[in-house]
């Protein structure tokens, strides 16, 4: 139990009085937008953090933290988006880490690898080998070995943050049936994610926050979806995919058999003014390599790209010049330069024009910037505020605002709405919507996007068309009438070979 928990970082306030009551024996969401106060609410918990004020209880007893080893000694468990294994330790070691069994200076190994087999067999997964190093598991075994480390040292409250973000659909679903086992062997689970669906399935209680207060709390399945999502945006989000009348008009974009050096193996698109396309498929697909070929960022060994007018293989400077621009999946590492400012980020791809001389000055960037900030509704303090110090729905907003000011007439987004708050997601798919139905009464001519998405329901809400990619092939882009999620999941598994997609990219070359 948490009550007026209040924390501030210098002038900030990030915590004004937040109320949390979790109890053993059930999945409790925690849920915000970006910079509500969950993470730092979470650290308090966990004892990475020192309240200013506010009490808390564990089990009815008095609980002050003053370190994360408090937090670990007392039984609170986190498990980060950002997982924080060892990767050249083993999985053995890592379930210990920090907790080595010892006889005086040397870890006793027998008991370490027992203690470990011990705790992957309690998770359900007695499989996973424990002398190899943790860097080579995948991502979603990773997960599982920081889970098997959070039981190995007992813990009796376990906080996930945002633990299906970077999941293949089978992985989700077999971490779903962990999170039951554990809730029914009596764990008070804290879920922290932005897909609400997952919310509404999943849990049993929420509690949601916004500007660092408590807005409200209930029953999961007692609460509509869009009351929940008012708790924590502050306003009704009616039109989470709202789509205007579009009218398609000529290829702007057209691929025929591209192949790269591993993926895609073989993809045939046209993509058409004033019409989102967008490409389904599982993780590992090539839906990114596919972006990344066409957009000049890989090489393509054959086939054809068209963009507009110009055939051929072209270099991303080329690509920007002929009016394509690409949101990359990685906004930190490629997306955005996160030391510079908003202003510079972007003005970068089209520093001509910014002043009648020619010259590129802070000023003249933050002039051009500021259109395109309010447009996008980027919260920020000014255009030179570091882009590294946002949200990370902000931050996306730089990246797609880049591509605006770049005056780009086919934008290529790679999980444009992944990691980031529903109110952000609202925006950004109303953005989309506008960039595909343009504006005559403004002077905005439609544009062209191909959107790349792991989630199944923003496609079908967002697409006018959409192909599946399945072990690097790309099947036909069909209306988006003919799709339901079972059959996109259907075709981006292979699993039904009498369908027609199937029949058509196997056939290909």
């Amino acid at each position: 139990m948490m009550s007026g928990v209040r924390h501030r970082f210098g002038a900030t306030h990030a915590l004004t009085g937040v109320d949390l009551q979790v109890y053993g024996g059930e999945v409790h969401a925690l849920v915000g937008e970006n910079g509500a106060g969950k993470s730092t609410l979470m650290k308090v918990l966990s004892g990475a953090l020192v309240p200013d004020a506010g009490e808390m209880e564990l089990d009815g007893v008095p609980y002050r933290p003053q370190s994360p080893a408090d937090g670990r000694a007392a039984g609170i468990a986190m498990i980060y988006q950002e997982l924080s294994l060892a990767p050249d330790l083993t999985v053995a070691e890592n379930i210990s880490l920090g907790v080595e069994p010892t006889r005086g200076p040397f870890v006793r190994r027998r008991a370490l690898r027992e203690r470990a087999a011990a705790a992957l067999a309690e998770i359900g997964r007695p499989e996973l080998p424990l002398d190899l190093p943790a860097g080579k598991l995948s991502v979603a075994e990773q997960q599982l070995v920081e889970i098997a480390r959070s039981v190995a040292i007992g813990c009796r409250v376990l906080v996930l943050d945002e633990p299906t973000s970077t999941l293949p659909a089978q992985d989700v679903e077999r971490l779903f049936a962990l999170i039951r086992r554990l809730r029914e062997r009596g764990l008070a689970i804290v879920y922290i994610s932005h897909f609400l669906e997952e919310v509404k399935a999943e849990c049993d209680r929420f509690t949601a926050l916004r500007d660092g207060r408590t807005t409200g709390s209930g029953s999961v399945r007692e609460t509509p979806v869009d009351r929940i999502v008012a708790m924590m945006v502050g306003r009704e989000v009616k039109d989470l995919y709202p789509r205007s009348p579009r009218r398609p008009g000529e290829t702007v974009l057209s691929c025929e058999k591209l192949g790269g050096v591993a993926k895609p193996e073989s993809a045939t698109l046209e993509l058409r003014r004033g019409e989102v396309v967008g490409i389904a498929g599982i993780i590992g697909a090539g839906r990114t390599e596919l972006l990344r070929a066409v957009m000049g960022l890989d090489p393509v060994q054959r086939g054809t790209v068209r963009v507009a007018t110009v055939d051929g293989w072209q270099n991303p400077s080329e690509r920007w010049r002929q009016g394509m621009g690409l949101v990359s999946e990685d906004r930190k590492f490629e997306g955005l330069a996160l030391e510079l400012s908003i202003a510079e980020n972007i003005t970068l791809p089209k520093l001509s024009g910014l002043t009648p001389r020619g010259w590129v000055t802070p000023g003249a960037q933050a002039r051009a910037s500021r259109p395109l900030i309010d447009r996008l509704g980027i919260k920020c303090h000014s255009p030179r505020q570091q882009v590294g110090a946002l949200s990370g729905g902000n931050q996306q907003k730089v990246a797609i605002a880049r591509l605006l000011h770049a005056d780009v007439d086919v934008l290529l987004l790679d999980e444009p709405t992944r990691g980031i708050d529903v109110g952000s997601k609202a925006e950004i798919c109303r953005l989309i919507d506008e960039l595909a139905a343009g504006d005559a009464a403004r002077g905005r001519a439609p544009r062209a996007v191909l959107v790349v998405s792991s989630y199944l329901p923003e496609l079908l809400g967002l697409c006018d068309r959409i192909a599946v990619m399945c072990r690097g092939r790309l099947g036909p882009a069909r209306p988006i009438a003919e799709w339901t999620e079972h059959r996109i999941m259907l075709a981006a598994t292979g699993a039904d070979e009498s369908t027609e997609f199937w029949r058509e990219a196997v056939a290909a070359p």
